[in-house]
């Protein structure tokens, strides 16, 4: 009989509860000390080496990608009109996604009273950076310069780049097929760049979990373990209720075949914090595991990446609850419609800029008349937190992706449906011989013409 052969998905998840067990364990025993052999060598070490070299060869992944992906997508619409469509439908969905969820927030936190009773002290301080104007965000989707905007990563002026490349070649006609061809294979080589930085994911998983959970403590956990529990649960209640709902309302397909081929990519995003850097997975997973075509992809999971605020504006819902019960200050309802006015704004207009959730937060607070000092209460908890909202983003954008690619006949059911469709395996990460062999005679034959 043979063997079965474990998918990269249990691996990855035996990684994320390896590291976790492993983190606790760390934490428990007080082996991550300042100074100590553990938190220099192996969590601020070994641990920090692996993740971060995984994180950046993720980044390292993006910009070509989304580049090559996306021309690929515009090509492949064909229709300039049909494009405007794609892009108006994903903004829509992003925007009320956003809206929903911050008023789920603030409803839950609101009944719960979190933060009321909160003692003050800490020794957290917090320093708002100033955001961008809309006006500035909105001049700036245009670059000046495309590969200064490549180096830098500025994702809508990649996009924006990219769409435009893709309708000027559309505009050429017959005469651009060999680039068409050299776009469309520059794609394929792209995706298996993935499927090979895929194969250490259970091992960078594991060093990202064990040093993010090593480096918590669970006392602080526990000082503030009713904003973390209202949060989480704000956060739950729009993934499996708010994003599954809307699913299964435009789509009519399976919550738990949606849920099940989730996981890769909701692990991915746990692991590093970035949705950003999650984007060459949630990319792979949305085409190949649950049957969106290219076309639709390649804008909706870069575009959600950008300004997909779902788990953010939750994060912020929550929080000013939790500051302002905890300072005495009654917001009232004209407070909190202002809160979600302002976030579902600033998730526009901060979108693509770093450190983005707590710029957005103190331009909440400073709106409602919140002390921004207050963010500092909630700094310690942030890291574990934004591993949880950035997983919530993720699935946003994967299930405005599903809705949107229905809704233009550009999704394929029976990759949907197909429980084995986009499983990765030890066998599928190799080079093909004949394949090699071939490219290798190709290459042989150029040489000599020479």
């Amino acid at each position: 009989m043979k063997k079965r052969k474990m998918t990269l998905t249990t691996k990855v998840v035996l990684g994320m509860i390896a590291g976790i067990v492993t983190g606790l364990v760390i934490n428990a025993l007080g082996l991550n000390e300042q100074g100590s052999f553990v938190e220099e060598y192996i969590v601020g070490g070994i641990f920090h080496v692996i993740g971060t070299m995984f994180i950046t060869a993720l980044k390292m992944l993006v910009v070509p990608l989304v580049l090559f992906s996306l021309i690929t997508g515009v090509l492949g619409i064909g229709d300039i009109n049909q494009l405007g469509k794609v892009g108006a439908k994903s903004f829509a969905l992003y925007i009320l996604t956003t809206a929903i969820a911050i008023a789920v927030a603030i409803a839950i936190a609101v009944a719960s009273a979190v933060g009321e009773g909160v003692n003050l002290a800490t020794e957290a301080t917090f320093i708002a950076k100033e955001a961008p104007p809309l006006n500035s965000v909105l001049i700036d989707i245009i670059p000046s310069n495309i590969i200064d905007a490549m180096a830098e990563g500025k994702m809508l002026q990649i996009i924006f780049f990219s769409i435009l490349l893709g309708i000027s070649i559309l505009m050429v006609g017959k005469k651009a097929k060999p680039l068409v061809s050299a776009i469309e294979i520059m794609n394929e080589v792209m995706m298996n760049m993935v499927n090979i930085i895929m194969a250490v994911a259970p091992y960078a998983v594991f060093a990202l979990i064990a040093k993010a959970i090593s480096n918590l403590g669970l006392d602080l956990l526990i000082n503030l373990a009713g904003y973390v529990a209202v949060l989480i649960i704000a956060l739950m209640v729009h993934l499996f209720i708010t994003l599954m709902g809307i699913f299964k309302l435009f789509t009519g397909l399976s919550i738990k075949t949606m849920l099940l081929k989730l996981r890769d990519v909701q692990i991915f995003a746990f692991s590093t914090s970035s949705s950003n850097a999650t984007i060459p997975v949630t990319l792979r997973t949305v085409t190949e595991r649950l049957g969106v075509n290219n076309s639709v992809a390649s804008f909706t999971v870069p575009f959600g990446a950008t300004i997909n605020m779902d788990g953010t504006a939750i994060m912020q819902g929550v929080a000013t609850v939790f500051i302002a019960n905890a300072y005495g200050v009654d917001l009232g309802l004209s407070g909190y419609l202002t809160v979600i006015m302002m976030s579902v704004l600033a998730s526009i207009g901060t979108a693509g800029v770093p450190g983005v959730g707590l710029i957005m937060l103190s331009m909440v607070f400073t709106q409602v008349g919140l002390p921004v000092e207050g963010i500092g209460l909630i700094l310690g908890v942030d890291r574990l937190l934004d591993m949880i909202r950035t997983a919530v983003n993720v699935s946003g954008d994967a299930t405005v992706s599903v809705i949107v690619a229905k809704s233009e006949q550009k999704f394929d059911r029976a990759v949907f449906i197909d429980p084995k469709a986009g499983i990765l395996t030890a066998d599928d990460i190799h080079i093909n011989e004949k394949s090699e062999e071939s490219l290798a005679k190709v290459v042989e034959k150029v040489h000599k013409k020479s």
